[in-house]
């Protein structure tokens, strides 16, 4: 009868030992998919969408640009929303409601609702922290640009280089006079691309 009690006395401390062990362990989830959004933090976003997650906002292009450019945006706005190219821009002081996470939000809108996006090069875009993660970003969905995905329009005359990172990829330069006149509808037409 003896031995029946160091038996269960073993067993109980083995037990314990091994609640321990996993109490020390992290909580993990058996699939790990961060692709998709668990949560309701990216639902209701922009102006347009619906609040309950069942209808989201699309559009034809994000728009990547610092506060100092935002005249040339909403020329951008007039000349492709306003006109016979009626594209559906997005862009983020207009279109996103406040209150969630600035990275969270571009991700979600460059990745998922936007088909392509056009980043606006000026020497102030050179100085936003918010600008680099968003072309870096949209840059890492298509390397090597093969989904014509980002578009680099050159909004002002540049004192620095121009982005090393963006070199590679053909641009609409706003400040050649002598490619002005089609500039618009070159900037549509790549926007409307399939």
């Amino acid at each position: 009868m003896a031995w029946c009690c160091v038996f269960a006395e073993e067993d109980c401390k083995k037990y314990l030992r091994k609640k321990r062990q996993e109490a020390e362990q992290p909580l993990q989830v058996p699939a790990v998919d961060s692709s998709v959004p668990k949560t309701s933090e990216l639902m209701g976003i922009t102006t347009r969408d619906d609040p309950y997650g069942n209808g989201t906002e699309m559009f034809d292009a994000f728009i990547c640009y610092c506060q100092k450019d935002l005249q040339f945006v909403q020329e951008m706005i007039r000349e492709l929303e306003q006109t016979e190219f009626k594209l559906k821009l997005c862009v983020f002081d207009r279109d996103v409601l406040p209150g969630t996470c600035v990275w969270s939000i571009s991700g979600e809108l460059i990745e998922r609702r936007c088909r392509r996006m056009v980043v606006v090069i000026s020497d102030d875009y050179l100085e936003s922290d918010e600008c680099d993660f968003q072309t870096k970003f949209a840059l890492s969905l298509s390397p090597g640009a093969r989904l014509k995905r980002l578009i680099p329009v050159k909004c002002k005359t540049m004192k620095n280089e121009f982005p090393s990172i963006l070199r590679f990829i053909t641009i609409c330069d706003y400040t050649n006079p002598c490619t002005k006149k089609w500039f618009w509808t070159r900037l549509a037409k790549s926007l409307l691309l399939p």
